[in-house]
């Protein structure tokens, strides 16, 4: 019944139409009446759905002000956000290892083969970035770091904000192929199932971000005086 949210979130439905009734989502998922209505109550919950009595339940549009909110726009938000990250993906790694299942290989490596073909055509390879991380909090089977991923969404990924291959100290196609070399080690870690390892190349490509960024900010501050005196 999961796949109800995934169809909303990813506008399968658009927001004001009205979801199938009770006896077609049982016909169509071959599950219980009890089952469809726990699943509404959690889209109501999550702010998908409301449910007008009699006549059926309706998609809500997005509340746009959440992600604007948490918009990255600065470098000081970028290295905030990326402290977030650290804390939440690597233990998301940790449990994807543990939990994944084939499809979410698959959906992985495909983001980092797609990663590299925008690449080699001079993209920033956003999308596939955030599909990678995306796969992981998928992976976990728990909802609250797919709703978190998803929330955010590619506002996660620093360039969205601001060109930081540009400010990186190595070329820009250096910066973004090692941004997915380490993919790859986090990917090769999850589909081992080694929770450690997974939780210990999520930590350092997260870290090696971060690092880079901040030896970039740490610059800028150090030169600021200079900058208003001159």
């Amino acid at each position: 019944m999961d796949t109800l949210a995934e169809q909303i979130r990813n506008g399968g439905y658009e927001p004001g139409q009205r979801l199938p009734t009770e006896p077609e989502v049982m016909a169509q998922h071959g599950v219980s009446r009890t089952v469809v209505r726990e699943a509404i109550s959690r889209l109501q919950a999550a702010g998908l759905v409301e449910t007008r009595h009699g006549i059926g339940s309706f998609v809500l549009a997005p509340v746009p002000s959440a992600g604007e909110l948490l918009a990255v726009v600065t470098l000081r938000d970028v290295l905030d956000m990326l402290e977030l990250r650290i804390s939440l993906e690597t233990e998301a790694a940790g449990l994807a290892a543990l939990r994944r299942k084939d499809e979410h290989l698959v959906q992985m490596r495909n983001a980092v083969n797609e990663f590299e073909q925008e690449l080699m055509q001079g993209g920033k390879s956003v999308e596939a970035d955030f599909q990678f991380h995306l796969q992981i909090a998928l992976a976990t089977h728990n909802k609250y770091f797919e709703d978190f991923y998803r929330h955010l969404g590619t506002t996660t990924i620093p360039r969205t904000r601001l060109d930081t291959s540009q400010l990186s100290e190595e070329p820009s196609s250096d910066y973004l192929t090692r941004t997915n070399r380490e993919h790859a080690d986090i990917l090769d870690a999850i589909a081992r199932r080694e929770p450690e390892a997974a939780r210990a190349a999520m930590r350092m490509h997260l870290t090696n971000s971060r690092e880079r960024l901040r030896r970039v900010y740490e610059r800028n501050q150090n030169a600021a005086p200079a900058t208003a005196n001159s």
